[in-house]
């Protein structure tokens, strides 16, 4: 878990440097705290899911930006795991530029839920349940997904995952991000 603090502080770190923002501006850009930016940089703090898509959003990179690590060997695959372990995401490809797409493997646990702020405008988001049941929300209506379901839908907007049953809930999510990254 350390290596992946500091990857993801350098990462942090190098997306910051990049488009020369201070940590006040990268706080207006993306909504996170500039006391919580700081901590991630210093490896001092994990953010949840919702946080990283927050900075992955407000600096217009993939999701999976956070999670790649060049450290691994061909085969291995990085993961990031909620600070209370409720959620696990997973790249199951790494991002793809061209194609402008992130796939990725997640697991919620029972009875949890993940909430996350609007993408960027254009971003399309499917979901395939291989396992269990999802409740998805979008703008606070939400639909169920049984095992073997998928629904597309614009990530632009609020949306939730849910988690109503007591075993792990596993599906795939296919990330287009259309119009940005």
């Amino acid at each position: 878990m350390e290596n992946w603090h500091q990857h993801l502080s350098d990462a942090l770190k190098q997306l910051r440097q990049a488009n020369g923002w201070s940590l006040t501006l990268a706080s207006e850009r993306t909504g996170v705290s500039k006391a919580m930016l700081g901590q991630i940089e210093r490896g001092e703090s994990s953010p949840t899911v919702a946080t990283l898509w927050k900075i992955a959003t407000g600096f217009n990179v993939p999701f999976s930006f956070f999670i790649h690590d060049s450290t691994l060997q061909e085969g291995e695959t990085a993961s990031f795991s909620q600070p209370n372990s409720q959620m696990i995401v997973r790249p199951l490809l790494p991002y793809d530029a061209k194609l402008r797409f992130d796939l990725l493997a997640v697991e919620l646990a029972p009875g949890a839920q993940s909430d996350s702020s609007a993408h960027e405008t254009g971003v399309i988001e499917q979901v395939v349940v291989l396992e269990g049941e999802l409740l998805l929300s979008l703008e606070g209506i939400w639909r169920r997904l049984q095992a073997g379901e998928a629904f597309q839908f614009a990530a632009d907007v609020a949306h939730s995952y849910h988690n109503p049953l007591k075993v792990t809930l596993r599906f795939h999510s296919l990330i287009h991000y259309l119009a940005c990254a």
